[in-house]
């Protein structure tokens, strides 16, 4: 590893921690890991190192979420997600990454605006309907095969339903465990876990796990109506910077 220098450890340190704090109940963030270690790494290469790290800092969220999680919105969005996931690999050859990268821009873009547009801080609560569950959930599991980013199209059909902020943070912790854990499967098959990005992610666990609980203790202290408003609003930024980066090819 003798080959990359300072700049390239500061953008991965960086994205393990935005990962990392993403499995802390800060949904949405994690998102930026790829992008960020994109800038020096080829795009496909930056998801196989950043995988063993999602996969590491879920077990720690999962310990700090042990008994805060929706288990009926969880069991249905894995169902969808594991038929996503498997799509996904089925068709990793041939849909182009940036036809999925605008399309998870302009559904994370739309959600997120008309959020803000009715100015409703925090959702009033609704029950978890199996149809769109199923749904969001494949879409969810698709698109986190591709490129990591599964959060729009899961909070399309999560944040809608009022959950308390904890339940929330927790219940987004729980389902990407199990999407990042079935993922390993067909990234291991298309070659990107090798011996190089393993060493890489090795690395970068120490600090993706510290940040883990840097994210469950904000969690705690933000009040729940800005919890929900940062969360929109970090949504809207991912989504139109997926949307420029899709129409770029």
């Amino acid at each position: 590893m003798a080959q990359y220098g300072p700049g390239f450890w500061a953008l991965a340190v960086l994205a393990s921690m935005l990962v990392g704090m993403s499995k802390g109940g800060l949904p949405v963030v994690g998102m930026l890991g790829v992008p960020i270690l994109a800038l020096v790494l080829p795009p496909v290469m930056a998801a196989g190192v950043l995988l063993p790290v999602f996969v590491v800092s879920d077990m720690f969220g999962l310990w700090a979420y042990r008994r805060a999680f929706d288990r009926r919105v969880v069991t249905l969005l894995a169902v969808g997600a594991t038929f996503g996931v498997a799509l996904g690999g089925a068709t990793a050859s041939i849909v182009p990454e940036w036809i999925v990268t605008l399309l998870i821009g302009l559904i994370g873009a739309a959600f997120a605006g008309s959020m803000l547009l009715r100015r409703a801080a925090t959702p009033v609560a609704r029950p978890a309907r199996t149809g769109p569950g199923l749904f969001w959930g494949l879409l969810t599991g698709f698109t986190s095969f591709v490129s990591h980013a599964g959060a729009p199209p899961y909070q399309v059909y999560v944040q809608p339903l009022g959950l308390p902020k904890a339940v929330f943070a927790g219940t987004t912790t729980v389902l990407f465990a199990y999407v990042n854990a079935i993922k390993l499967v067909p990234y291991y098959l298309l070659g990107q876990l090798s011996g190089e990005n393993l060493h890489i992610a090795a690395v970068l666990l120490l600090p993706a796990a510290a940040a883990v609980f840097f994210g469950v203790k904000l969690v705690k202290i933000i009040p729940t109506a800005l919890f929900y408003r940062l969360v929109t609003w970090a949504l809207l930024l991912i989504s139109l910077r997926l949307i420029w980066q899709g129409l770029h090819g």
